[in-house]
């Protein structure tokens, strides 16, 4: 088989043009691939920021639950001291009822 000059020169061009096509689609992947990679990592510094505002945030938010917690403690000592006043006032209710005595029993009228 014989092949003529024209055929080897098409398919030397064919190849060429092969060859340029994928090599302008590697580079044009290549060069998007750099771009949303910048991309991302502009996207990253912003998370960062992000992430050290919540940090500062959850470090708030612990000192405020100290607080509660202080002030939580603090309720339960005044209940406690509640408690022991509502027991002696009981205590002192009883004291003036027996110094008062007991209501008579009959009531006389007297007059009219």
């Amino acid at each position: 088989m014989v092949v003529s000059i024209e055929v080897i020169g098409v398919i030397v061009a064919i190849g060429a043009a092969t060859i340029a096509l994928l090599g302008g689609i590697a580079s044009l992947l290549a060069w998007a691939l750099r771009r949303v990679d910048g991309r991302f990592r502009l996207i990253d510094e912003r998370f960062d920021h992000v992430d050290a505002r919540f940090e500062r945030t959850d470090a708030r938010f612990e000192r405020i639950d100290a607080r509660f917690d202080r002030v939580d403690a603090r309720f339960d000592r005044v209940d406690e001291r509640f408690d022991r006043l509502e027991s002696d006032i009981v205590q002192v209710k009883v004291s003036i009822a027996r110094l008062e005595g007991p209501l008579p029993h009959l009531v006389t009228r007297t007059g009219r």
